[in-house]
């Protein structure tokens, strides 16, 4: 199953580890610090560049190569619609 984020990017369901929300999470520093980790290690994907809503963290696949990063792809789509489509997806 995949599910869409947004514009063309699309990502597996099971290399999901999170659906966050953008402005209530990155109140926290720890947050904060990892998402500008993830900017300057080049994990960050930018699924356009309107207000963004929320952040999926996906781990590397399983066929990537040895030592693959975790991508961070940021969404002008909310948290909960992510969530909807994940329900409903049939991909």
């Amino acid at each position: 199953m995949y599910l869409h984020l947004g514009q063309e990017v699309v990502v597996r369901r099971r290399d999901i580890i999170g659906v966050f929300d953008i402005e209530n999470t990155t109140v926290s520093r720890n947050t904060r610090e990892f998402l500008n980790n993830a900017e300057k290690e080049g994990n960050v994907g930018y699924i356009n560049y309107d207000l963004p809503k929320s952040f999926t963290v996906c781990a590397p696949t399983k066929g990537d190569l040895e030592g693959g990063n975790t991508m961070v792809y940021i969404s002008p789509i909310a948290p909960r619609t992510l969530y909807k489509r994940s329900e409903t997806s049939n991909i």
